[in-house]
């Protein structure tokens, strides 16, 4: 059966794995080696030219150097470019090290211009508002994208659902006023099994595979899912300033993709539970989550979405009990980061988000929680006690 007649959930569990009945194993091997014996040299400077170049690596060609290629991490890419329905896949050593080749690679292209819908990642919102990578930015509402585009643009990017408050943006419609620019959407928060961004018009799909991907909290690592035509020009960046993916990490993460959807769906069911008792609580001003009232007013959950996700924001109305709530959970761990088994429990504004400028920082009273896999009913007690504990 054909990568294009599987569901997701089968597809997850066997992408990137079809040639290992012939190898004689049952798991992916794991390959660590740094560089590679040469048959000669002509033959490994036209391996090298190959692969720098930006070009996937052909049949049979030494790989010369882990810096150019790895097959370790060659199947990584392989699964998560078939689970977004892409091209091609780009692994990098963190989800900024993705973002920051993707502009390098706009910037060589003489694009350097972005423009950019927020809230974003705080880390990916530092990047475009310092211009570190020779990129210049227009920070534009969704419905203004098109006017802030310019001759130079070289990407849109948007981040949906949006990172700390779970803003979702019509991808068609950004898509449209984008024209001819690439799309890039930061797609971590939902993962290929809520979403799936280059069917909505998207060119570029970025993860942090430290989030939902990996899954347990013990990698680190980025991907950008896109054209062929893209993957070339972002690879050789990649290859010059050495942001790769670790083999072991790129094992980690692919074994994470087996059972990416058992657990997303999962942890969505837990967090409309705890969503849904977090808007009748007295102490709580609002609840940003998708799957509540209010939270997807364009009614893209069932369309663009398959499902709301699984995480969510609170709104406690002031720092001083947001930061009271944090340090007093004893499930939820207080720490930043998401998508993993275990629930987390942080403050944007003074973490994740600490870098972006003031008027687009998130509310100082706004709690983000990452939901895990544990019991909707111990999570609830313990933000119940929490909750007390503030009041």
């Amino acid at each position: 059966m054909g990568a294009e007649q599987m569901s997701l959930d089968s597809l997850a569990v066997h992408a990137g794995r079809a040639d290992l009945t012939a190898l004689g194993v049952h798991v992916p091997p794991i390959d660590l080696s740094s560089t590679y014996p040469l048959p000669d040299i002509e033959a490994g400077g036209e391996a090298y030219d190959q692969m720098a170049g930006g070009h996937p690596r052909k049949e049979g060609q030494t790989p010369v150097y882990q810096r150019l290629w790895s097959p370790t991490v060659a199947r990584f890419e392989e699964a998560l470019a078939s689970l977004e329905g892409a091209e091609s896949a780009v692994a990098f050593a963190s989800g900024m090290a993705a973002l920051s080749a993707t502009l390098l690679a706009r910037v060589a292209q003489g694009r350097p211009h972005v423009v950019a819908v927020r809230p974003l990642y705080g880390g990916s919102d530092h990047v475009l508002a310092t211009g570190l990578l020779g990129t210049r930015v227009t920070w534009a509402r969704a419905e203004e994208v098109a006017s802030a585009l310019e001759e130079d643009t070289g990407l849109v990017i948007v981040e949906t659902p949006a990172n700390p408050t779970l803003d979702l943006v019509d991808l068609r419609a950004l898509a449209e006023q984008a024209g001819e620019v690439p799309l890039l959407v930061d797609n971590t928060f939902a993962t290929p099994v809520l979403q799936r961004p280059l069917e909505h018009g998207a060119s570029i799909v970025l993860h942090s595979v430290t989030k939902f991907l990996g899954g347990h909290g013990d990698v680190l690592g980025g991907v950008v899912a896109t054209t062929e035509e893209l993957a070339v020009q972002i690879r050789p960046v990649r290859a010059i300033t050495g942001g790769n993916l670790h083999p072991l990490s790129a094992y980690l993460a692919h074994r994470g993709l087996q059972t990416l959807p058992v657990r997303m769906r999962a942890q969505q069911d837990t967090a409309q539970v705890v969503a849904n008792w977090l808007t009748t609580h007295a102490d709580v001003a609002r609840v940003h989550y998708p799957g509540v009232e209010g939270g997807d007013p364009l009614g893209l959950v069932g369309t663009q979405m398959t499902g709301p996700g699984a995480l969510l924001a609170i709104d406690l109305g002031s720092y001083e009990r947001a930061a009271k709530v944090a340090t007093s959970c004893r499930l939820f761990i207080h720490a930043v980061s998401l998508g993993g088994v275990d629930s987390l429990i942080q403050h944007p504004a003074a973490l994740t988000h600490r870098p972006v400028a003031d008027d687009a920082k998130p509310s100082r009273g706004i709690l983000r929680l990452s939901i895990g896999l544990e019991s909707a009913e111990d999570l609830i007690a313990d933000l119940e006690q929490a909750l007390t504990a503030a009041s």
